[in-house]
């Protein structure tokens, strides 16, 4: 009896945190431009610190199974404010014996197959246009945890070959907006800017370094959420703060498990 009841405390529970989830992202939240311009010091900032070695921190990463750590950038030692939003900084590496610099980057510029390579996060990919290491893509992001979200997205990605032992790229979003009923014949996207605020801005930064027979790859994330609402920071809370971090260790432990097969899918 005692576990019937237990069981059927737990169902309900369920069903309470099923009924709250569906309102959720009804809730729009509106991007606003002081919170676009906080992000986009919160970068110009992070890239200056960038340009001065990118290729620093790689150089003396440890040939580990997987490193992540959080990031913070400040403005002459000062946190830097997003009003109405929050900035997810994180930095990842890998090492993979026996591939090479050539393979790392072949691999991220098959933009046409990353809807197989980073299945289910990437559903769809594809390449708009391209010259030479310069593209422009599409790509459809799926994230769930307790909720699923779904967005469109563009984005600007900029390789630099910076020698025969490293390279570099710059992956900046351009536009990205949140899909409704993904799937079905109602789907539409939300207005750019107000939707579920669960993704407004992406940037990506990809090093990698050739040396102790493999490659060592590097990805550095900027993300750009909403704040947390009050009343619901127990469910987007965790979506909004654990999303990135996870985003980025499987992006990174299948970029190394694709290398490993030579970059087969």
């Amino acid at each position: 009896m005692a576990g019937q009841v237990a069981r059927m405390t737990r169902l309900v529970a369920a069903m309470a945190v099923a009924s709250s989830v569906g309102a959720i992202p009804a809730r729009a939240a509106d991007l606003r431009p002081e919170t676009v311009a906080a992000f986009d010091r919160y970068v110009r900032l992070t890239e200056q610190r960038m340009a001065a070695d990118p290729y620093e921190r790689l150089a003396t990463r440890p040939r580990a199974e997987l490193f992540i750590e959080p990031v913070v950038t400040r403005d002459r030692g000062k946190d830097i404010e997003v009003p109405g939003g929050l900035i997810h900084h994180w930095v990842g590496a890998v090492f993979v014996p026996g591939a090479t610099v050539e393979q790392a980057v072949a691999l991220l510029q098959d933009y046409d197959r990353h809807a197989t390579i980073y299945a289910p996060t990437v559903a769809r990919a594809r390449i708009l246009d391209r010259d030479g290491d310069s593209f422009r893509v599409s790509l459809r992001f799926m994230m769930k945890k307790v909720i699923t979200v779904v967005v469109n997205s563009e984005h600007q990605a900029r390789f630099t070959r910076d020698g025969a032992d490293r390279a570099r790229s710059r992956i900046a979003s351009t536009r990205i907006a949140e899909v409704e009923d993904p799937g079905t014949p109602a789907e539409r996207e939300k207005p750019v800017g107000r939707d579920g605020g669960y993704l407004w801005r992406l940037n990506t930064y990809w090093r990698f370094l050739e040396r102790d027979n493999g490659v060592y790859v590097e990805c550095e994330s900027i993300t750009l959420t909403r704040g947390i609402p009050t009343g619901f920071g127990w469910l987007v809370g965790p979506f909004v703060t654990s999303i990135p971090r996870e985003s980025l260790t499987f992006t990174l432990e299948t970029t190394r498990a694709r290398l490993s097969a030579g970059g087969r899918p």
